[in-house]
């Protein structure tokens, strides 16, 4: 393990900020961020979305110290400064999807190297959700979950599902997996969108915070997906709904303007989950960590309701 570049000055993050470089199993080097303000009671994994890095999530590590909680995150392998996996550094490629489980493994002996206090906890938004929920079903060694927005199915009409399982499966076997998926380029997302038209906030502020950052450090930017992700993406959303809610205590907050994610999957499968809760946001986007300071306050409100009673209970126990 050894420092890896980290910009507060974009991430504006609480001051304990850095980041290293680590090794999953397989030899993929990624990178772990976290901020650890002293007296923290509890941990954070946050589990970013695909196409971000580590200092997006620095507002959120603020919000998450003043609720008195360290925060670790990551760049999942294939994006931020992690290794990519394709030629093309605008493509975001992966080998399986399950391959996010080593990082994942790779994070927490981060968290295990620093001391960053326990009990964990995980936040995971968007593709982060996905890669979460089956962390959780094998076993992390996690408290309590709040998802955000996760990625438990894409957002197709029902006429072209059939198409995009074809072209994934299809693109795999000719050989095309490293090509775009139909309908996304290279360009970055925040970049190229103005922000009237973006599905992923209502507040300007903080669109901007996000513009500001890749237009500042474009190498941590990513494009489109790879038709070879795609296709593993499905066959995961496609594994994780065939199995159980996990033992674990769980709100997942969905916005009711949301376009990239799933709706439907998301409320079957918190209807399913015993103990757990879903809340909508109203006018909300993708981004409910990225929205307006009412919603942000909202959600990290109920992050930090959901955590403290356990975080006292572990405290107890222990003592």
């Amino acid at each position: 393990m050894e420092k890896a570049p980290f910009y507060d000055e974009i991430a504006e993050g609480p001051a304990s900020g850095r980041a290293y470089w680590v090794k999953a199993s397989d030899g993929v080097r990624i990178r772990v961020g976290l901020w650890s303000p002293e007296g923290a009671r509890g941990t954070v994994l946050l589990f970013p979305g695909r196409t971000e890095y580590i200092e997006k999530y620095g507002r959120a590590a603020v919000d998450l110290a003043a609720r008195g909680y360290a925060t670790l995150t990551i760049d999942w392998r294939g994006q931020g400064l992690a290794d990519r996996l394709s030629g093309d550094r605008s493509l975001g490629h992966i080998g399986q999807f399950t391959d996010y489980q080593k990082d994942v493994a790779a994070a927490l002996e981060v968290a295990e190297a620093e001391g960053l206090p326990k009990p964990y906890y995980l936040i995971a938004h968007s593709m982060g959700g996905a890669i979460g929920l089956r962390a959780l079903l094998e076993g992390a060694p996690v408290e309590a979950a709040m998802f955000t927005a996760p990625m438990w199915g894409i957002r197709l009409a029902a006429a072209t599902r059939p198409a995009a399982w074809a072209v994934a499966w299809g693109s795999v076997r000719l050989g095309l997996g490293h090509v775009f998926a139909p309908g996304t380029t290279g360009a970055t997302y925040v970049l190229t969108c103005p922000f009237g038209e973006n599905k992923l906030t209502t507040d300007r502020e903080m669109w901007d915070y996000m513009f500001h950052q890749a237009r500042l450090h474009p190498e941590m930017s990513l494009g489109g997906p790879s038709l070879h992700w795609l296709h593993e993406s499905l066959r995961e959303m496609q594994a994780l709904a065939r199995r159980p809610a996990p033992d674990v205590p769980c709100v997942t907050f969905l916005g009711t303007d949301e376009e990239i994610v799933d709706p439907a999957r998301i409320v079957s499968r918190m209807g399913q989950w015993p103990g757990g809760r879903l809340e909508m946001v109203e006018s909300g986007r993708h981004e409910v960590m990225m929205e307006t300071p009412e919603v942000r306050a909202r959600v990290f409100d109920t992050a930090a309701e959901l955590f403290v009673p356990r975080a006292r209970s572990v405290s107890a126990d222990s003592a």
